[in-house]
């Protein structure tokens, strides 16, 4: 097989923050298949970028007093202990507001115009009175057209992934304010995505098979059908895009139109040809030559969340100013934990890269973790801490580097270090050896490579992961069989032990090629401990041979300890916040590191210090509160969860004439038929969320103490007697 050329990027983390544990899923992913494609001698660019432009870059830096170009700097610098931390490389990390970005998203925006796909129209759009500017989608809340959902941004729901305009919310209130914003006229351009062309075009390149995986081309017809608008009327196909901005506005400024600029997700995925354009200047390479490649192909990894303007704007920008079109967009869900829970620091569900690094967890742990669990789909994944903890200390520890540990330092002791035949030189050794289980080990592990590469080459690292552990179980059966141990004790049996522990060093460095993509540090090592250069997957047809002299072995990893899966998902502690007594005098003295009025120490039980182990949230308003529908519910049903050792399931009649279902994690303090009946309180008007065993359809309010060991227990609130179903709590 040739030499394939690939271009690889991921999605572009927003530059107003830090990495978070989607971040670094998605790069584990994107890196494994990188490096599987390296280790078939592939060459591949892979480039990230910050996502820099847009009013939330401009709002966060004028409240830290930077410059925007500073706040982006700042941010970007704190990258390369989380990429370096999780052995994530990428070839280049840029970010939009490059020359290059400016450069490409201006002559893209130009070669649209040209082909007839640009045009103005002059709108109205929300203006915040208070803020005096001009609302970006994301800064416009208010509640779905569509499902109804509350809360949600003014370009898309994340409930039911419906794209409307801002102006289709209902109720919609400034994101910055809390102001009800004010319609106001300017002049927008627009990307003619309904143009008969593009409709032809997507539909074609979305639903040919190639490009998207089964389930999000689903997704994406349904945006090409007949759909009902907010105001009741009907439309088909899609619709254009506005791809522009009023200033004030930190991006690229739209060439001959002076105070208007890109929207950020016009320049945003320019950034990933931008990126690499970067590195091959760097290189001193022809960036449009490369471009230009009929082999050329070019893979986008990102989340469901941003599949609209993945599969329909990027590749119809691309197709339309004359440039080439991915080869695929990969999708994947999204993380939750411990069985379904939305992660959460503040209830100690949150999982913090930073945190996992800092309490020195080994970062192969994680990528091994979340390959055994992601396989080519856009299907969520669970991070489960007791799962985690059995799946690597078993597969990794008990299965794959104990091959290593068990006969290594016999080879070292007994045979100066090297390796015999795969089979015992004596006409008796051969016949014993012949009839065991070791005839076929090593050309079976072998034999398995082409499926394990192509589970890597279509991202299903759980399938691989999973034929390379009953792989490991072969060869731990065939340890067990011959027993080294016990053949070292035994007069005349040194060439059949040198057999038995040269073929286990044999299958752990097959079974090494296999993990290297997952696993790069330990490979390293390994690499090392075998002297052999850097492995590739054409290295798994052939063995090293009689007389290869290998190093001292070096424990390759540590278990996991649930101390540090404690360690890792400890909530953090409470803000300390001012508490004043009647009259405005203080509680105590000021501390160090509190303001002026500090709490009492945690536990004290005065009514101003922490009720229930926490500090009292920050004050509301009335109209805050009204928000949140409160509702008398009744439990109908309730049984256990099947998976979960924390949830319950209900049943809810809320008045409503028809029942709710809702997932509530109060397993450890209540059995089914001890709910069945009662009365409780149920938030109403919570978005439905979909979780691993169903949707949740609202919340059942529910006390407990900050500190559940201190204080255990869970405590489901019950009204008084006489209150009905539906009764609204005010």
């Amino acid at each position: 097989m040739s030499q394939r050329k690939l271009f690889v990027t991921t999605a572009l983390p927003y530059a107003n923050g830090h990495f978070h544990i989607g971040h670094i899923m998605e790069y584990i992913q994107a890196d494994t298949w990188v490096r599987a494609q390296r280790m078939q001698g592939n060459a591949v660019n892979f480039v990230g970028a910050d996502d820099a432009h847009g009013a939330p870059i401009m709002i966060a830096a004028e409240k830290a007093g930077k410059t925007p170009q500073q706040f982006v700097a700042d941010i970007a610098a704190g990258r390369k202990q989380y990429l370096e931390g999780f052995h994530i490389a990428f070839d280049n990390w840029s970010n939009t507001d490059s020359p290059e970005n400016h450069e490409l998203s201006k002559q893209i925006y130009l070669d649209l115009k040209q082909a007839g796909f640009i045009e103005t129209r002059t709108i109205e759009q929300f203006f915040d009175p208070q803020k005096n500017m001009f609302l970006p989608d994301r800064f416009i809340k208010g509640e779905c057209p569509r499902c109804h959902a509350k809360d949600q941004y003014g370009d898309n729901c994340e409930v039911c992934s419906s794209v409307y305009a801002p102006t289709d919310l209902i109720n919609p209130y400034s994101a910055l304010s809390g102001a009800k914003p004010e319609l106001r006229t300017s002049e927008h351009f627009f990307f003619k995505l309904s143009d008969p062309r593009a409709v032809e075009f997507l539909t074609e390149w979305t639903q040919n098979g190639q490009h998207v995986q089964p389930e999000v081309a689903a997704k994406i017809k349904e945006w090409f059908g007949t759909r009902t608008n907010p105001d009741g009327s009907t439309s088909t196909g899609l619709d254009d895009w506005d791809i522009s901005r009023d200033a004030p506005y930190f991006g690229i400024e739209i060439p001959d139109a002076p105070g208007k600029y890109f929207y950020v997700w016009l320049d945003a995925p320019v950034g990933y040809l931008a990126s690499l354009k970067n590195l091959l200047n760097q290189r001193g390479e022809d960036y449009d030559a490369y471009m230009a490649d009929p082999a050329l192909e070019q893979y986008h990894f990102i989340g469901k969340d941003i599949i609209t303007f993945h599969t329909l704007f990027w590749p119809a920008m691309l197709k339309f100013s004359g440039r080439k079109t991915p080869t695929k967009i990969c999708v994947h869900g999204f993380m939750t934990v411990n069985n379904g829970e939305k992660m959460s620091k503040s209830r100690g569900t949150g999982l913090d890269p930073l945190k996992y690094l800092g309490l020195n967890m080994n970062p192969e742990w994680l990528r091994y973790y979340l390959g055994a669990k992601l396989n080519g789909k856009n299907e969520d994944i669970d991070f489960n801490a007791e799962d985690f903890m059995l799946r690597v200390n078993a597969d990794l520890i008990g299965k794959y580097v104990n091959i290593a540990s068990r006969a290594a330092g016999f080879i070292a002791k007994r045979f100066d270090g090297k390796l015999s035949t795969a089979v015992g030189s004596s006409e008796v050794l051969r016949h014993l050896f012949s009839k065991g289980p070791g005839a076929t080990l090593l050309p079976s592990i072998q034999a398995a490579k082409s499926n394990i590469v192509a589970s890597y080459e279509a991202r299903d690292t759980a399938r691989a992961a999973r034929e390379i552990m009953q792989l490991c179980d072969k060869v731990n059966i065939y340890v067990d069989s011959y027993k080294p141990w016990e053949l070292a004790k035994q007069e005349g049996m040194d060439q059949f032990l040198q057999d038995v522990c040269s073929t286990c060093i044999e299958a752990f460095r097959l079974l090494t090629i296999y993990l290297k993509p997952m696993l790069p540090a330990v490979a390293a090592q390994v690499e090392a401990f075998l002297k052999v250069p850097p492995l590739q997957f054409a290295d798994a047809e052939q063995l090293l041979g009689a007389g290869h002299e290998i190093g001292q072995y070096q424990h390759l990893m540590q278990r996991v300890t649930m101390e540090q899966l404690e360690a890792l998902f400890e909530p953090p502690a409470a803000p300390v916040v001012e508490a004043v007594k009647p009259g405005g005098e203080n509680n105590q003295a000021p501390t160090l590191g509190a303001s002026a009025s500090s709490l009492p120490p945690e536990g004290a039980g005065s009514a101003l210090g922490r009720p229930g182990g926490e500090a009292i949230a920050p004050t509301i308003t009335i109209d805050d509160f009204a928000k949140v529908d409160l509702r008398i519910a009744k439990i109908i049903e309730c049984k256990a969860v099947e998976g979960s050792t924390k949830l319950l399931q209900l049943t809810l009649d809320a008045g409503e004439g028809q029942t709710r279902n809702v997932f509530s994690g109060i397993a450890s303090m209540y059995s089914p038929e001890q709910l069945v009946g009662k009365l409780t309180v149920l938030v109403a008007n919570l978005a439905p969320r979909k979780m691993k065993f169903g949707v949740s359809e609202g919340m059942v309010l529910a006390a407990s103490h900050a500190d559940e060991k201190a204080v255990p227990g869970i405590y489901v609130l019950e009204p008084f007697p006489g209150a009905q179903p539906g009764m609204r709590i005010h």
